[in-house]
């Protein structure tokens, strides 16, 4: 890595928190060069805009949350066991502080969608992104045999997957009460149980 690579991964390690717990219009360039220690002229000579870095932290923060899953799915042996995961890992997901201010999907996808095109449009390529991964299980979970194929939508079970997650996620911060999350995250466990 070169020295301004360095300093650009530093910049993306030290802003991904802060965007994360605080948005893209609550992070100041001031959040910024405090929490880099670098000068505003140190921060633009690496990116191009606030908008830039904010892109930036948001891919790197999505990159922590989707290794730390992929470490245990790829761990799985079943179909079932893949998909087990996120009700597994999501129950308990702040205790994990896999990233810091919680899901950053959620975070930026509540912020952005009306108010930046751009975020808004990387949040939804990493949704999207997610539901073709959970058809692909579902759907290979039915080849395979563990899931009754005839009465299973794997686009709508993909979408409802995620749709509980994302919003088990919020409910549980909005309302402060971390047990809403392993409570709904049980239901989530349900849902996939009554796949096979």
């Amino acid at each position: 890595m070169s020295k301004a690579e360095k300093t650009k991964q530093f910049i993306i390690e030290k802003t991904a928190p802060i965007f994360n717990m605080k948005g893209y219009s609550g992070t100041s360039m001031s959040d910024i060069t405090e929490a880099t220690g670098l000068t505003k002229g140190s921060i633009y000579g690496n990116f191009e805009n606030k908008d830039e870095v904010a892109l930036a932290a948001f891919k790197f923060n999505v990159k922590k949350l989707q290794d730390a899953f992929t470490q245990e799915i790829e761990k799985q042996t079943t179909f079932k066991d893949k998909l087990l995961v996120y009700p597994r890992l999501y129950s308990n997901y702040y205790a994990l502080r896999i990233t810091q201010g919680g899901c950053p999907i959620i975070n930026t996808a509540t912020e952005a969608d009306d108010t930046h095109p751009v975020l808004r449009k990387k949040v939804e390529s990493i949704i999207l992104a997610w539901k073709e991964k959970l058809v692909y299980f579902i759907k290979q979970g039915i080849a395979a045999g563990e899931f009754k194929g005839e009465s299973i939508d794997p686009e709508k079970t993909a979408l409802t997957i995620i749709a509980i997650i994302e919003g088990a996620v919020m409910i549980s911060k909005i309302t402060g009460d971390l047990s809403n999350l392993s409570t709904i995250m049980l239901s989530l466990k349900k849902i996939i149980d009554d796949l096979e």
